[in-house]
This record gives structure tokens, C-alpha cells and sequence, in this order.
């Protein structure tokens, strides 16, 4: 199964980076996403949750960091 994905955080982009948007195709196997998917492009991405936007980031450790 695949999923579609763009960069949307809301309306907050600048002009310019909502013209550079990209759509890709992210893979899922059952309710698994590998996160180098996630992370190929940028080291950090928005998730639309209801009304609500989440940053997820990937650390200079490796690590994941979720904020509101």
C-alpha cells in the first residue's frame, strides 16, 4: 500500500515554498512507516492531527522529537 504525502503545514509556508511542494509516494507495510521515508528530503515534517499541526523532527542523534 502507498501513501501520498505533501509538505502542508497549515498555510504557515511562505508563498515560495508552497510553489516547491513536491508529492511523493511513502510505502506502509501494515501499520509500519519506515522513518528514512519520512526523512528524505527534510529533517523535519508536519503532521495534520484534526485542527491541530505537529512538528515531527529528526535529531542530529538520530532521535525523533514531537512537538504541538
Amino acid at each position: 500500500m502507498a501513501m501520498t504525502a505533501g509538505h502542508d503545514d497549515g498555510g504557515s509556508a511562505k508563498p515560495a515554498d508552497n510553489a516547491a511542494a513536491a508529492t511523493r509516494s511513502i510505502a506502509i507495510s501494515g501499520n509500519r512507516i519506515e522513518s528514512r521515508e519520512l526523512f528524505a528530503a527534510d529533517r523535519e515534517i508536519i503532521i495534520a492531527h484534526g485542527d491541530d499541526s505537529y512538528r515531527l523532527r529528526l535529531t542530529s542523534q538520530n532521535k525523533l522529537i514531537l512537538t504541538k
